[in-house]
Formats: C-alpha cells, sequence, structure tokens
C-alpha cells in the first residue's frame, strides 16, 4: 500500500491557520517505509514541528518503495523494523542496490539494542524508538547534512578525476608543452611536448640539464622578470610571446602562459608558434610581392598613358617640323651666302632641328619609333664604343669593363642599343661629378620565376645582361620611382631635358627586354638592362651607297591627309623633277589608281590615316599595280599597323619630320633598288 504523496503547509497543535514559512526554506523529501499510517502520520508530526516543509510518501511493499526510488528524489528514507510484507533489512537491501547515497533511519517500537546495532552494522546510519520521536528531527537534520557533504566530496572527487583526465590528454597530445617548475627558473618536469620542442631528452631533465633561465635568449629576459613580477602579485602572468633556444643552438618562437602552483612553484604552458610565424612570414611575403605588383602595374600603366601622350605629341609636332624644316631649307637655297636673312633662317632651322631631336626621343620612350633590329653581339658594341665613351667620362672617371664568360647575343636596333649605352654613361658621369668608377659589364643570364613576380611584367627565360655601375650619389626610393618619366631630371635648370633615361626605357621595352635601377642615397646606382637572348648568326651591317643623283623623272603617287605636309612633300618632288599625282585619302587614292591610264613607279604614303592606312591601302593597290614600289612615312607608329614598332619585312621607311634632302634621297633610294617590289601584309582589324 503507497500512501499519497503530502505537500500542504504544517498545522501546529492550537492553530487552524497555516503557519507561514520563510520562502526560501526547501522542503524535506522523506521516503516512509510502515504499514501504519498512523505511525507515519505520528513521524510527519514530529518533522514539522519545527516549522519545516515536509514532503512524503508511505510505502510498506519491496514493489512500491523500487517505484517511489525511480518516480522522484529523496533526502532520506525511515523505515519500520517489522511489517507484514516488508522488513527494515530488506528496505536497506532496495536502497543498497538502487546505488542512491540516502540515510536510512530505522523507526520502530519494537527493535532491541543489538538488533539495532546489527542494523546499524548492515548500513542503517542510525534508530529512533517511537515512544522518542524527539530524536529523529535531530537525527535526520545529521545524516541529511552530511548526506549532502558525502555527495559534494564525490562530485569533487569526480570533478578532479575528470580535470586530470583532461590535463593527461592535454599533457600527451603534442600541441603543447607543459612545465612545472619554480620562480626561480628551475624546471621540476615538462611532458615529451616541450621536449621535443627544445631537443632535450627525459634523462637530461632530471640530471637538471634544461633550465628556463638558460634556454631564454638574452633579448628576452627581461619578459621572465616581468612574468615573476605578475607571478608573486597576482599568482598567473600574462601570455607572452618569446624565444627559447634548442640544444642544438636553434631558436623556437613560443607563447608561454604561467600561474603559480605551491609557492615557489609554477606550472607554464608552451606552445610552439614556428608554423603561425612561417604562416605569418608567408602571408607578409605575399602582402608584399601584391603591393610590388600592384605598384609596378600603377606604374606600368602611368608609363604606358604617358607613353601614348607622348607618341601623340611627336605625331602632330613631326608633321608641323616637317613643314618649318622643309621651307627653311627651301629659303636657304633660294639664298645668297652674302644674304643678311641667311643667318636668320638658319638660327630657325637649328631650332627646328633641336625640336626634332626631341620629338625622336619622345617616340623612342613611347616606343613608336621604327626601328630595323638586327642580330649583335652586345659585347662587341661596348668595345666599339670604348673609346668615345673615354672621352665622354673625362680624366677623373675609372672605366673598367668586365668581359663576360659567354658571349649572348640579342636582337635590336644597333643604332638604339648605342644610345642605350651612351645615355646610360652620360647619367653615371653626371652621377660623378668629383670622378669616381664607373663599371660596366655584360653577361648570360636566367631569369627564373621568383625575379619574375618581384620585376613585372619580366618574363621567364635566357637574357644578355647589361649593367652600368656608378660609385656616385645614389638616389632614394622616392626618384627612382619617376626616373623613367619623361621630363623628370634631378639636374639643375639647363643641364639636362630630362628625357635621356625615358629614351632608355622606350627602347629596352621596345626591344621586348626591361630594365631596373638598384640604388642607395651616397651608395652609388646599377642599372641592369636585360634583353631577351637568341641563338642566331650575327647579322653583317653593310653600308648603304648614297644615290648618285637625287632627281628623277618617275610617277609618284602621294597620299597624305595632313594638307600642309602633303602641300610640302609634293613641292620636294617636283622640284626634283617627279611626275607626282596627290591624294588627301587612301579612297581618293583608289579612285586616281583606278583612271590614270599610265605607269605608277612609287606610292609614297602616310602609315596613319582614317579609314585605311598606308600599308593597308599598298597592299590593295598591290593587286592592280604589282610593278608599284612603297614608301611609307610616319611621326607616329601604331600597334596595330606596326607590329612592336618594326614594319613587315622589307618595307620602306622614311621617319618624320622629312626635310628636302631626306625625303628625296629615300624616294630616290627605294626606286633604284634592286629588290622587287614588296607584298604587304596588312594587319588584321
Amino acid at each position: 500500500m503507497t500512501a499519497p504523496l503530502l505537500t500542504a503547509p504544517p498545522l501546529l497543535p492550537g492553530l487552524t491557520a497555516p503557519l507561514l514559512l520563510p520562502p526560501l526554506m526547501a522542503p524535506l523529501r522523506v521516503l516512509i517505509v510502515e504499514d501504519l499510517a498512523t505511525d507515519a502520520k505520528l513521524v510527519v508530526q514530529e518533522l514539522r514541528r519545527t516549522g519545516r516543509p515536509v514532503e512524503f510518501e508511505r510505502v510498506d511493499t519491496p514493489e512500491a518503495m523500487r517505484a517511489a526510488l525511480a518516480r522522484r528524489d529523496w533526502d532520506v528514507v525511515t523505515s519500520d523494523w517489522a511489517m507484514p510484507k516488508f522488513t527494515a533489512p530488506a528496505a536497506l537491501a532496495i536502497l543498497k542496490e538502487s546505488g542512491l547515497d540516502l540515510p536510512f533511519i530505522i523507526v520502530s517500537g519494537t527493535i532491541g539494542e543489538e538488533t539495532a546495532v546489527e542494523a546499524m552494522r548492515a548500513g542503517a546510519y542510525d534508530y529512533v524508538l517511537k515512544d522518542k520521536l524527539g530524536r529523529l528531527t535531530p537525527a535526520i537534520d545529521r545524516e541529511v547534512r552530511e548526506a549532502k557533504e558525502r555527495s559534494a566530496h564525490r562530485q569533487s572527487d569526480r570533478a578532479l578525476r575528470e580535470s586530470e583526465a583532461r590535463f593527461l590528454k592535454l599533457s600527451e597530445s603534442g600541441v603543447i608543452g607543459i612545465v612545472t617548475g619554480d620562480i626561480h627558473g628551475n624546471i621540476i618536469d615538462a611532458n615529451e611536448t616541450y621536449l621535443r620542442m627544445v631537443g632535450y631528452s627525459r634523462q637530461e631533465l632530471l640530471q637538471g640539464a634544461v633550465r628556463w633561465a638558460d634556454l631564454t635568449p638574452p633579448e628576452f629576459h627581461h619578459l621572465g622578470v616581468r612574468s615573476v613580477e605578475q607571478l608573486q602579485a597576482k599568482g598567473t602572468a600574462l601570455p607572452w610571446e618569446t624565444e627559447t633556444f634548442r640544444k642544438d643552438g636553434s631558436r623556437v618562437p613560443v607563447l608561454v602562459g604561467v600561474a603559480m602552483l605551491e609557492h615557489p612553484n609554477t606550472i607554464a604552458f608552451i606552445v610552439d608558434l614556428t608554423e603561425r610565424k612561417q604562416a605569418e612570414a608567408g602571408q607578409k611575403r605575399a602582402e608584399d610581392a601584391l603591393r610590388k605588383s600592384e605598384e609596378q602595374l600603377r606604374q606600368a600603366q602611368k608609363m604606358e598613358a604617358v607613353g601614348r601622350l607622348a607618341g601623340g605629341v611627336a605625331h602632330d609636332f613631326n608633321n608641323v617640323l616637317s613643314v618649318i624644316l622643309s621651307y627653311a631649307d627651301f629659303i636657304l637655297g633660294d639664298l645668297k651666302p652674302s644674304d643678311p636673312l641667311r643667318s636668320d633662317v638658319e638660327e630657325i632651322r637649328k631650332a627646328a632641328t633641336r625640336a626634332a631631336g626631341l620629338t625622336r626621343q619622345l617616340m623612342m620612350f613611347s616606343r613608336q619609333q621604327v626601328v630595323e633590329p638586327k642580330v649583335i653581339d652586345l659585347h662587341e658594341v661596348l668595345t666599339t664604343m670604348d673609346k668615345m665613351l673615354q672621352r665622354i667620362l673625362g680624366e677623373d672617371v675609372e672605366l673598367v669593363s668586365l668581359p663576360p664568360k659567354s658571349f649572348g647575343r640579342v636582337k635590336a636596333d644597333p643604332s638604339h642599343i648605342e644610345q642605350v649605352i651612351l645615355n646610360l654613361v652620360v647619367n653615371a658621369r653626371d652621377a660623378m661629378p668629383t670622378g669616381g668608377k664607373l663599371t660596366i659589364e655584360t653577361g648570360n643570364v636566367i631569369l627564373d620565376d621568383s625575379y619574375a613576380l618581384g620585376h613585372l611584367p619580366t618574363k621567364t627565360g635566357p637574357y644578355v645582361m647589361l649593367a652600368v655601375t656608378d660609385t656616385g650619389t645614389g638616389m632614394d626610393r622616392e626618384t627612382q620611382k619617376r626616373i623613367f618619366e619623361p621630363f623628370f631630371t634631378t639636374k639643375d635648370i639647363g643641364r639636362g631635358t630630362g628625357l635621356g633615361l625615358s629614351t632608355v626605357f622606350g627602347i629596352v621595352q621596345q626591344s621586348g627586354g626591361n630594365i631596373w635601377v638598384y640604388s642607395e642615397p651616397g651608395k652609388g646606382t646599377t642599372f641592369k638592362v636585360y634583353l631577351p637572348r637568341i641563338d642566331a648568326e650575327i647579322d653583317v651591317l653593310r653600308p648603304l651607297n648614297a644615290p648618285a643623283t637625287l632627281r628623277g623623272t618617275e610617277t609618284i603617287l602621294l597620299v597624305e591627309d595632313e594638307e600642309q605636309v602633303r602641300v610640302i612633300a609634293l613641292n620636294i618632288l617636283r622640284r626634283q623633277g617627279y611626275q607626282v599625282i596627290s591624294a588627301q585619302n587612301a579612297g581618293e587614292a583608289l579612285l586616281i589608281c583606278e583612271r590614270h591610264p599610265g605607269r605608277i613607279d612609287l606610292l609614297l604614303t602616310d602609315v596613319v590615316m582614317p579609314q585605311m592606312s598606308g600599308p593597308e591601302l599598298a597592299k590593295r593597290l598591290g593587286k592592280s599595280r604589282p610593278g608599284m614600289k612603297v614608301l611609307c612615312m610616319s611621326g607616329y607608329t601604331d600597334d596595330s599597323i606596326v607590329r612592336h614598332g618594326v614594319l613587315e619585312t622589307g618595307v620602306a621607311f622614311v621617319q618624320k619630320p622629312i626635310t628636302p634632302a631626306l625625303l628625296s634621297r629615300k624616294v630616290r633610294e627605294v626606286i633604284d633598288g634592286d629588290d622587287l617590289p614588296v607584298k604587304i601584309q596588312a594587319p588584321p582589324h
């Protein structure tokens, strides 16, 4: 039989209303093993006498007791000694069987002293006679308190065991080094992870060969001193990054955290930061490389934009200079040597010639100069220039030329390569106003991926290097960033145009190479030029024979969209006796060729024109007039027409600004040439 669970507030004798209880007093949960409901009621009344709320359930069979123990938590179990269907020893056995640590108190009116002692030995906590229930409340309070203490102790033991298990796993994980020692720098014990970290054996540790202070590099000792101060003040030290020596003398970056144990002992946790540091270094290298490549890209874009601007200016300026120079030559040809106007016209021509030189340098920088590449030996070019370079440098600069171990060949315009060498030497001379040493070196090199990555847009492969090193004033980083910009100069006003190094840059770029500068203020400068190395026979440079006469009677078709240039070219050619038919665009030239019944010996055409380029016009006319020769002229070359600044093989070209002598000689050379008419392949649109 099981009595219902009662939770009503207690009624003390003489009271008709429930007693008001402190709100925080927890009820006492009692499982009563008793066959008599009246006896159970007496027990509950006794427990409620102190004002404490009581929750109870009465059971009198084994099954009912098991069900009650499983149903809810209890603070204490009281049991009569003997009942018709149950006994206290049987109830105690069921409690032990459940594994619950609950106080078990016998409340009986028939138990003798010897029987009670036996029950206590069996596991009962106490016994109270029914006629002395006043002892029940103190006995229950005591046993409940001790049960709670035992429970707390068990929880503490369990937490300690779990903590020790976790610590053991941490120690054996191979991730964190764990060291016990003292604040004096002695190491008492360490796990295998730490020993592997520093390269010592456990035997060496036990022999005292491993001391914290000895493993710390001198520059990090102050961090150890600070950690000891924090340990003594707070019991813990803030984690800090440091380095520790290995047995072989190498260093390991580590993160250290320390806490006090029982004074003066400490425990330290050490994490190896090698992989993290390597990752950080790798990330920094990647970020630096990205930043550098972005700077190089911006610089390349800026140089490209400036180059396009310079090329456009040079194109328009060359057309103007063609008119000025040609008319100046016409006037000079008509004036007598004693004419007072002659000197004025000569000054006009000098100024125009100087302006033509500037535009030529601008076109070199913008890679819009038509070149005639040849296979040359770079060291051989230097050798032929040696005496000239000595004169340029003067007696106070020592010139040292280092011969290469192997001779590499490049394909470039010989005159342009000479210009590169000359400009670099002049720049070096100006950087050594009080004298110094200039070293020129050539050699074969292989540029690999790592170099190309740091020097965009360099391509990997074999190159011939030209290095020019001086012992002059050097340059800072800001100057180096702008050194190849046109018109940028560090020289005094009037001492330079600022086009020397920009010309070098343009020539090297147009030759498929790259140039880099290495300099520090006060430590001199090195320019390194890399030109693609090729495996081919050296081209033999043959001198051109001047034509016997500049005059002629052939028919020339002149096509030029700029009216002033077209008029001046027409006058030059007619003064030499040629029959000239002029057209202002390609469409007009096509109509003229269709309608002209006679022979046309030469097509003289501008390269860049609206609607149709000069080479494309020549291709169209070549079908109907296969015997016609072609001469192109321009003050500007476009990559869509002239691939990399080089016209298709065999196409004659004259660079603007034109003069009467230049144009007359070139026209005569082309007409008198023994070569067959050139077949021109127009570039794809």
